[in-house]
């Protein structure tokens, strides 16, 4: 019965998710429904001791990481810069080669430091006129995107400042450059079968005499490419953000040491703060507020008059995203504390090998809950120290642990209720009907590629 209880809750939070309604209010309701089934007097201490003790414990470690790049994507949709560079990623590569330079774009700007959901705003209206003009079907502009924003650059390439790779850092003590020729043969990997699926997906479309086709909703007015800032400039801050957060990753150990104590006032007590668990989150901070400060610095005349209205969206959505993975973060703990999970973990550690363990174990949660970070959140809050323990007795080091782990939650976690999923399809005005294959196609990609990383690992203990 307690077995039933915990999937019950599972599954009603992915139902929840998938009907599109908050899990900011459901993940709470699904955990304490549990407890309450479990042990009605549990309820009150369980909520506050547990699920707000690990929520609150996760705003306050990842909630600046959301806000500074949610301000920072704003501040380069601002100023121009987001379209700038596009406009001459496009030019480099060519109107004629539409899927390869969408593609590059995306990775560009999610590797630079730009939230996924800017991205799909900032490269729709180019991707929409190069299809158009290409006469390549429409339906095809959301696995496009797909495999530029969420995949290599989300999780996979060593650096990368999107939040799929800074939640392993705070279980593993690792940096968010951990595995660095793994992620880098994973993220090549995923790119090169992507634009082969979405090159044959094109060609078998002409054959078929399919074109742009008519009738769209949701289009775009012709994009203007005038005034736009000089390409180096608008790429500087997101080159910046990759330089400064490898930069700053190697400083800030050396700096303050294993533990930071610092006295503001004499006499008073110490702040005392352990490093080695915080050194990525401090890192990628870092590099963004920099980041921030050199957009604003060189766009102020665009953002100046604009600034207000945008920061106040940006901060709301922070808020929005990261008390929705603080949340399942909760919802995990809750579970993982209940005797009917004893029943899913003993199942997962029937997979003997580790590495498979986690991938297993990270990239089904982040399908049933439709969320990368919040999958990997409940799967590492639940199940960390079984999988360090593993590794440990296999000789693993901690960085791949981390990387397969991320690699992982950017699997299966764009099923048909994954926000973004939901998102891209509305932006650019088509259905799941029309354009959801690609984008499976993709995630199938994507997951098969944590697979490969875990066979090159073993084949020639590439790290």
């Amino acid at each position: 019965m307690s077995f039933f209880i915990a999937l019950g809750a599972l599954a009603f939070l992915m139902f929840v998710a998938y009907r599109g309604y908050s899990v900011i209010l459901f993940a709470p309701i699904a955990a304490l429904g549990a407890v309450l089934l479990t042990d009605p007097s549990a309820v009150p201490p369980v909520f506050t001791g547990l699920f707000m003790e690990k929520m609150v414990g996760f705003v306050k470690l990842y909630f600046p990481v959301f806000l500074l790049g949610a301000v920072f994507g704003k501040v380069i949709e601002l100023s121009g810069f987001s379209r700038s560079i596009v406009s001459a990623v496009i030019g480099l590569i060519g109107q004629e080669r539409a899927m390869v330079s969408i593609v590059a774009v995306c990775c560009l700007l999610t590797y630079g430091g730009v939230s996924l959901f800017v991205v799909v705003f900032a490269v729709y209206p180019f991707a929409a006129e190069m299809f158009r003009q290409g006469d390549i079907p429409k339906r095809l502009i959301p696995g496009t995107i797909a495999l530029g924003a969420f995949t290599a650059t989300m999780d996979s390439f060593p650096g990368t400042p999107q939040i799929q790779n800074i939640i392993p850092t705070t279980f593993f003590k690792t940096t968010t450059w951990a595995a660095p020729w793994l992620g880098t043969l994973g993220g090549l990997f995923i790119l090169g079968v992507g634009l082969l699926y979405l090159d044959w997906r094109r060609r078998s479309a002409k054959r078929a005499g399919e074109g742009y086709g008519t009738g769209h909703i949701n289009e775009p007015e012709p994009v203007s490419t005038d005034n736009l800032p000089h390409p180096a400039i608008a790429i500087l801050p997101l080159v910046l953000v990759l330089v400064l957060n490898f930069v700053f990753t190697h400083l800030i150990p050396q700096f303050y040491g294993a533990t930071s104590s610092v006295t503001l006032v004499e006499g008073a007590k110490p702040i005392v703060q352990p490093v080695s668990g915080v050194v990525a989150i401090w890192a990628v901070e870092g590099a963004l507020l920099c980041g921030i400060l050199v957009v604003v610095a060189f766009g102020f005349k665009q953002i100046a008059g604009r600034f207000a209205a945008g920061s106040q969206a940006a901060v709301a959505g922070s808020l929005l995203a990261s008390l929705n993975t603080a949340s399942e973060y909760g919802f995990g703990a809750v579970i993982a504390a209940l005797p009917g999970f004893l029943v899913i973990r003993d199942a997962l550690t029937s997979i003997p090998n580790p590495l498979v363990n986690i991938a297993v174990s990270v990239t089904a949660l982040a399908g049933i809950t439709g969320s990368a970070s919040g999958g990997m959140s409940i799967a590492l809050a639940a199940m960390s120290d079984q999988f360090i323990a593993m590794a440990n007795a296999a000789h693993i080091p901690l960085e791949v642990l981390h990387r397969v782990a991320s690699m992982a939650s950017g699997g299966m976690d764009t099923l048909p209720h994954n926000g973004a999923v939901i998102t891209l399809l509305s932006v650019t005005g088509l259905t799941h009907r029309q354009s959801y294959k690609d984008i499976f196609a993709i995630t199938c990609i994507k997951t098969t590629s944590v697979f490969v990383v875990i066979l090159l690992y073993y084949l020639f203990g590439i790290v």
